[in-house]
């Protein structure tokens, strides 16, 4: 009984933790990319593309922590299509001036809010920053028409 008691302690205890990590990240996203993505990161037409995007990220498929590190890391600029809405002459900076682990934190974060089950590490981002992908090569990993 003492050990179902330690180990229902010890789930409770990580269900908190992963709960808190999870507004944590939620945090930062407000913090950082709201003001120009949304609140519930449904984007804001003419100005930033949604980021709560399923089929952006499904599409995606194992290269979507790639692209949203390589956008975080390197910006992206030009002329998308993004749910029917085209954003010309956008300009995200890069986020260079945001740690790591943040970025790995809303990365992961927004992915799972669109329903994608995948973490993305501190070392993919730092791997982003250091060989940064050209904006051009992000928009060629992007589906066509979503």
């Amino acid at each position: 009984m003492r050990n179902q008691l330690k180990i229902s302690g010890a789930l409770s205890a990580l269900l908190l933790a992963l709960g808190a990590t999870a507004q944590a990240s939620e945090a930062l996203y407000q913090q950082h990319c709201s003001s120009c993505h949304g609140f519930s990161a449904e984007g804001i037409p003419g100005l930033a593309p949604p980021l709560a995007h399923s089929a952006l990220w499904q599409g995606l498929g194992d290269q979507a922590p790639r692209y949203i590190t390589g956008v975080m890391a390197g910006g992206m600029s030009g002329k998308l299509q993004s749910q029917g809405q085209l954003y010309i002459g956008l300009v995200m900076p890069p986020q260079s001036h945001l740690p790591a682990a943040e970025l790995a934190s809303v990365a992961s974060y927004l992915l799972k809010l669109s329903g994608v089950d995948q973490d993305v590490s501190v070392e993919a981002v730092e791997q982003a920053r250091s060989a940064p992908m050209s904006h051009g090569q992000l928009r060629a990993l992007r589906p066509q028409n979503l």
